[in-house]
């Protein structure tokens, strides 16, 4: 027999065109990227992790210091099993909000991590003589 998930999802990924959408609604077009990530999407302000969009959806990072800011939204897990996130579609038609809610979230994220040179990167050996 075939493994059969659980729980059934809409085997859609997350378009292009939609987190274009997301991108250009905030008013944060100069600061907000998104990176693909099995299909979905994560978004960065100024290189830090705000939030997601999966299956045509966006949601905001939940966690210890983003619960005020994102209290009275739903939550819902991006995924079977996740942690629930902040959906945030009602705030697509408010452009001024969603930019708030983001900058927000933003302010209260710790900045990212900087990552090590990989041993591709500095060589595996170490330098040349």
């Amino acid at each position: 027999m075939l493994w059969q998930p659980a729980v059934r999802r809409s085997t859609m990924a997350t378009g292009r065109d939609f987190v274009d959408h997301v991108i250009e609604q905030s008013g944060l077009a100069a600061r907000l990227s998104a990176r693909s990530m099995f299909g979905e999407y994560a978004l960065y302000l100024d290189e830090t992790l705000v939030g997601y969009c999966a299956d045509n959806s966006l949601y905001a990072k939940y966690v210890p210091q983003t619960a005020a800011v994102l209290e009275g939204l739903p939550r819902q897990p991006l995924y079977p099993g996740s942690k629930p996130h902040a959906l945030l579609d009602e705030l697509l038609d408010e452009p001024q909000r969603l930019r708030e809610l983001l900058l927000a979230l933003h302010a209260r994220l710790p900045p990212p991590v900087p990552r090590a040179a990989s041993r591709g990167q500095r060589g595996a050996r170490g330098p040349r003589r």
